[in-house]
């Protein structure tokens, strides 16, 4: 849509609810062009496109990725099967789309115009007028609601559980949509005090997929399937190989095309992703040039499986971006609901025994960073960094049960020289052990009143990082303390960490700019005691409960990201996992016939910005 479009169908709207203000009370801010989950979006009304696109790209050519898996279905909306990258980005389309320049923010696709109520009890959304699907037929908001009751009963459990939140899905018209939300547990607000809404809510809704109402039936949607379906995104279906290869081809008439939020974007004419059962032949395949682009994790192969000749003459391109998303929290965690693990003595002796450095150094090419933070590489990790005032009144009554020097910004993980020698935190660690109880009794660390040893099991599903398990394992063992690597297959692993039957295990807990609902399932002590939650490491205290709600409830960008560091504080300072190592910054090997725009944005790499260079 062209901007002079845009300013008409938002003059028409903005006058329309001016004269409805005239009749009845205003109930909600006008109609908005964009939505951020803490204070305004960043780009104007009418802006022309995003700045971290180049919106003069070359358009055509085929760009072929790879993968790692097989799949056997093309719904990525259900829990059954397998579906294929791309549906989801290149596929379907929802009502709003995302900033990637923003923690959080949502600029309008399907949806032309949306109105908020200050308490976000309630969204609408005006659905654009030229939106249709790849066969011609138009968005309407019978395919919104439909969408949403589809999801809502057969979708991913995602879907499930923050549907359940609506309170009511209404038409207003064929292109007038509205979702009226239910309010907090009463439980959790205070008496007498107003009700309170889940402030997601709105933007949860703007990211639902919307699809065909005449495409699909609810008798058939969570079936696997492996043929096409009609979509409003800007690719369709094309060449379809059983868990080998999905081809998607630019629709020439794509209803969107000219948005500004699509300006400099989904430039390839095809997109093909080539499925493969082991990184090593995908590496492979990259490196003859059966495979244009990659983002690389191992720093093994970073360092050393790039060189080849058309490294060495340029033809293959390594570049180092940078990213401001958190890198989250990989670590070894503490199963706190075993005995043996409830004392803090006991887990930050271990977490001195993890020799970093070293690892780091003989197994990874030193490419690593030791993780400090749960939302490490971002404005919202607490680590080096004092308490602001926010932070101060959200932890002073809890104060007396964190670590001063996590509140006063000056914690530091043990560090050793990078030799493999690690006799200072041995000592420090031994010391600790014998404050909680432990002494040696020949070649064992047992508990003084009972006998009995220190022995635990880390459980795994991959074989990825075995050698550096095994050689803290070793570490241990040189102390007296019995661990042991146990690694199973992906529904052992899975039924394992359902009912927390593990003593530790490595595990990522993933993170964003945008934290949210999901630290509930993660810290919160409800989530302790309910089999299935994320609360791997057992974790049940009132400051992470408190820490959570603040955040849940931040009306500013300034408020969020105090109650954000609090919680960082709050966990770090419980000693709940050893904390690894993250990739500093995203690993992306390509040929050179592609390219991408100068400036990344804060979200990294994204395939849809990028192009290839006319005449290559």
């Amino acid at each position: 849509m062209s901007r002079p479009v845009a300013f008409t169908l938002a003059t028409i709207l903005l006058a329309a609810y001016q004269t409805a203000a005239v009749a009845e009370p205003r109930v909600s801010a006008p109609p908005l062009h964009g939505i951020a989950m803490h204070g305004v979006v960043k780009e104007p009304a009418g802006f022309p496109h995003f700045g971290y696109v180049n919106p003069g790209a070359p358009k055509g050519g085929r760009v072929t990725l790879g993968v790692n898996g097989t799949f056997d279905s093309l719904n990525p909306l259900i829990v059954k099967g397998v579906a294929p990258n791309g549906v989801r980005d290149h596929v379907i389309e929802s009502l709003l789309t995302r900033g990637q320049d923003e923690p959080f923010s949502l600029y309008g696709l399907l949806a032309t115009a949306i109105e908020v109520p200050d308490d976000r009890s309630a969204i609408t959304f005006h659905l654009h007028p030229m939106a249709t699907f790849s066969d011609g037929k138009p968005v309407t908001t019978d395919d919104v609601l439909f969408s949403f009751d589809l999801l809502k009963e057969k979708g991913r459990p995602n879907f499930r559980t923050y549907y359940k939140k609506v309170d009511k899905a209404e038409k207003i018209s064929d292109r007038v949509v509205r979702f009226t939300f239910k309010p907090e547990d009463a439980q959790e607000v205070a008496p007498g005090a107003p009700a309170r809404f889940d402030r997601e809510m709105p933007l949860i809704m703007g990211l639902m997929p919307v699809m065909a109402k005449h495409a699909f039936t609810a008798e058939t949607f969570d079936r696997t399937t492996l043929l096409p379906f009609v979509a409003s995104g800007p690719y369709t279906f094309g060449k379809i190989e059983a868990g080998r290869t999905v081809t998607y081809d630019r629709n020439p008439n794509y209803w969107g095309r000219d948005l500004p939020v699509n300006r400099g974007r989904f430039n390839f004419a095809e997109i093909r992703y080539d499925y493969f059962r082991d990184a090593t032949t995908m590496l492979e395949a990259f490196k003859t040039g059966d495979i244009d682009l990659r983002v690389e994790e191992d720093p093994a192969r970073w360092a050393e499986g790039y060189k080849v000749a058309a490294y060495t003459d340029g033809r293959i391109v390594k570049r180092e971006l940078e990213t401001t998303v958190p890198a989250g929290m990989t670590a070894l965690a503490f199963n706190t609901r075993r005995s043996h693990f409830q004392d803090t003595r006991v887990r930050q002796a271990l977490i001195r025994l993890f020799n970093f450095e070293f690892l780091n150094k003989s197994l990874y090419f030193g490419l690593f960073k030791r993780t400090e933070s749960y939302f490490e590489r971002s404005v919202l990790s607490a680590a080096r960094r004092p308490l602001d005032l926010e932070e101060s009144r959200l932890l002073k009554p809890y104060a007396a049960s964190l670590k001063p020097e996590v509140l006063a910004g000056t914690y530091r993980l043990p560090e050793t020289d990078g030799s493999g020698q690690n006799r200072d935190n041995w000592r420090q660690a031994l010391a600790l052990l014998k404050d909680a109880g432990y002494e040696q009794r020949g070649s064992k660390l047992v508990q003084s009143k009972t006998g009995q040893p220190l022995a635990f099991e880390i459980l795994a599903n991959t074989t990825a990082h075995q050698r550096m398990l095994l050689n803290f394992t070793s570490d241990l063992e040189r102390l007296g303390i019995e661990a042991r690597v146990r690694v199973v297959d992906s529904a052992q692993y899975q039924a394992r960490l359902t009912t927390y039957d593990y003593d530790m295990i490595q595990v990522t807990w993933t993170s964003s700019l945008s934290p949210g609902n999901e630290q509930l399932f993660r810290w919160s002590e409800r989530s302790a005691g309910v089999e299935g939650t994320y609360n791997f490491a057992g974790v049940k205290t009132a400051a992470a409960d408190a820490m959570i709600s603040a955040m849940l409830q931040a009306t500013t960008a300034e408020s969020f990201v105090s109650a954000v560091r609090a919680l960082d504080r709050v966990l770090l300072s419980g000693d709940y996992v050893i904390p690894l190592f993250h990739v500093p910054k995203q690993w992306v090997a390509h040929w050179r016939h592609l390219n991408g725009p100068p400036r990344t944005p804060i979200s990294g790499f994204s395939l849809d910005t990028w192009w290839i260079e006319d005449g290559k």
